[in-house]
């Protein structure tokens, strides 16, 4: 199958997207410089919400609001871990090592950074997306931001601008939700593990997609179950195979912590020196977080609970989780096993040879945990796909069929194309995502600060103390 065209479509959908200006002495992309001003911006605006907003978020994850019920198809742990599934996996273990062969160690230490800002864009994104979803009368919800350009302007008398940026950012969607980078890696992991080549990668992506079906196929709730079980079980297991490897090389955990440390200003293993470093950081974190893209925004409003600001701070503990937790002791893993040094391996392929180091069995363990954290991640954007296809094209029973027909038949593309393709779609479309959406932080930016302000008062310092 000759598809040279696509991949040329997709080199120049990136070379547009990432188009690059000379800053500091180096070229830095304007797209990196649309996502990191708000991430600093916003954390500053709200009082550094991202540090003093985690207690209260753990708290409503374990249900301390659960009675006050509200409208929506899942817990606010269900919709967590929805998210979450859309997040944690490839992005972490294949990303990692991706971000290492890219950007030396120092992208480690930009991500983690990045990590800690990312956790306010989500609460911003959440909280907004929460606030202007749309209630069903059979209590569905349908949201994201899309509905929150659209409701948001027209509260403000601008219903024809919110109806089209809503639909820019929807049409954005619809192909950032095609989870092409974790159909490429998890093949690439199953065939070095099991031993099938290139021939076979059709036939691996048409078995996922149809396991992915049964799953798209059905309803929010439905995939609520499903993620909340795979994900922290999938995410224990890979966690476990870190801390094997960094047991294991005890002893060079200082001298690897260095080298992140000093890597991220020096940029010595980077070909862009440090301001490289940190663009490849930002863009694997991007990736790895979603934040600033507004892609969870979709999971996060099916929870129930009545407080738009609750559910923000459930949502800023998901970059904690995916990125300055998991990606960090990933990244310092593969910097300990030195495998990322290898130039024979490259993405999840450094991450196997470092499992692999520790044991013979390591790499079957990581090949079993990649496949089911796509398997996952292909269920929640297969959902977040439909909600962007619904807001265009309407969201009859009919309509959705048609789009998550299209997507499953579509899966099997991640398997065939080249690393560095999908990387560039996957990051396009990715970033052309966060463009409306940072459009409309801005313009709802008092309102949020007011939001959080008024449900401070009442829930953290008591003044209408929480049942």
């Amino acid at each position: 199958m000759n598809l040279d065209w696509a991949a040329q479509a997709i080199d120049a959908l990136g070379s547009a997207v990432f188009y690059e200006v000379e800053m500091l002495g180096t070229s830095i992309g304007l797209i990196v410089v649309w996502l990191a001003v708000p991430m600093v911006f916003f954390t500053f605006y709200l009082g550094f919400i991202n540090l003093r907003g985690m207690g209260q978020g753990i708290k409503a994850i374990r249900g301390r609001f659960a009675k006050e019920g509200g409208n929506g198809e899942m817990t606010q742990f269900q919709a967590l871990s929805t998210a979450l599934s859309g997040t944690v996996g490839l992005g972490n273990i294949a990303g990692v090592a991706v971000a290492l062969a890219m950007g030396g160690p120092g992208a480690i230490f930009w991500m983690f950074i990045i990590g800690w800002f990312a956790m306010t864009l989500k609460f911003s994104e959440v909280t907004l997306g929460m606030k202007y979803r749309e209630e069903m009368p059979d209590g569905t919800v349908r949201g994201g931001p899309m509905y929150t350009l659209k409701n948001g302007l027209a509260a403000r008398g601008r219903p024809m601008l919110g109806k089209w940026m809503g639909g820019l950012y929807a049409f954005f969607a619809m192909f950032a939700a095609l989870p092409m980078f974790q159909m490429n890696q998890s093949f690439s992991q199953a065939g070095n593990v099991f031993g099938f080549g290139d021939e076979f990668a059709l036939t691996y992506g048409l078995i996922i997609a149809f396991a992915a079906a049964i799953v798209i196929f059905g309803s929010a709730r439905w995939l609520g179950r499903v993620t909340s079980a795979i994900v922290p079980v999938m995410g224990s297991v890979y966690l476990f195979g870190i801390f094997v490897i960094l047991a294991v090389g005890f002893a060079e955990i200082p001298a690897a912590i260095g080298a992140i440390v000093s890597d991220a200003f020096t940029g010595a293993a980077a070909g862009g020196g440090a301001v490289g470093a940190f663009i490849v950081g930002m863009r694997r974190a991007v990736f790895s977080t979603e934040a600033g893209t507004g892609s969870s925004v979709m999971a996060h409003v099916h929870a129930r609970t009545k407080e738009p600001v609750s559910e923000g701070l459930v949502a800023l503990l998901e970059p904690f989780i995916d990125t300055v937790v998991i990606c960090t002791l990933g990244g310092l893993a593969l910097v300990v096993a030195g495998t990322w040094l290898d130039p024979n391996l490259q993405d999840i392929g450094i991450t196997s040879q470092a499992f692999a180091n520790v044991g013979p069995w390591m790499p079957y363990l990581l090949a079993v945990t990649v496949i089911l954290f796509a398997y996952s991640t292909i269920c929640a954007w297969g959902f977040y796909g439909s909600q962007a296809w619904g807001y265009l094209f309407g969201d009859s029973k009919q309509s959705i069929i048609i789009y998550k027909t299209a997507y499953c038949l579509l899966l099997p593309a991640g398997a065939i194309f080249s690393l560095d393709v999908v990387i560039s779609f996957v990051d396009s479309a990715f970033f052309l995502m966060a463009i409306p959406n940072i459009i409309a932080l801005y313009i709802f930016a008092p309102e949020l600060k007011a939001m959080l302000k008024d449900y401070w008062a009442r829930r953290v310092e008591g003044l209408d103390a929480a049942p």
